[in-house]
């Protein structure tokens, strides 16, 4: 798994149970899935679709507007926009999954064009950069020295 935590409810396992589902023969346990109960040694399917279709974020959706109103309004600012309360996530999840199995084929990547506009600063020369601190220091003396003689 690389870097990453191999902790119960990780993403990962997310992506694993995705590509799984999808068709891929990818040995595995479900003792890593949400929905897992060490204790009873059993695995709740029903438990890890809410999951699968935001049931947690519509619940911290519901306790935020509650409690924080403000933070809701902040955090969740672009679901409101888009009219998605916490009731509509799992209907607008549904939907993207039916979109994906009429087409599973993934959009053609638009061609990237980096903006040539932009145009490094040639290297200052050792004399040219020797020659800029001078000015600086120059500078700050002189605006001391002004400072120094409007105190007396």
């Amino acid at each position: 798994v690389g870097c990453k935590a191999t902790t119960t409810g990780c993403r990962i396992f997310g992506a694993l149970k995705g590509a799984a589902d999808g068709g891929l023969d990818i040995p595995h346990s479900e003792k890593r899935f949400p929905g897992y109960d060490r204790d009873a040694k059993e695995y709740d399917a029903d438990m890890h679709k809410e999951r699968i279709f935001a049931g947690h974020v519509g619940e911290y959706m519901e306790y935020l507007d509650e409690e924080d109103n403000q933070k809701y309004q902040e955090h969740f600012r672009l679901y409101l926009e888009e009219d998605l309360d916490c009731d509509a996530l799992e209907e607008m999840y549904e939907g993207v999954h039916e979109k994906i199995r009429e087409d599973p084929t993934t959009s053609e990547p638009k061609d990237f064009t980096p903006d040539k506009s932009y145009k490094r600063k040639a290297k200052l020369t050792n004399d040219e950069r020797k020659a800029r601190v001078q000015a600086k220091k120059d500078a700050k003396i002189a605006e001391l020295e002004e400072d120094g003689e409007d105190e007396d």
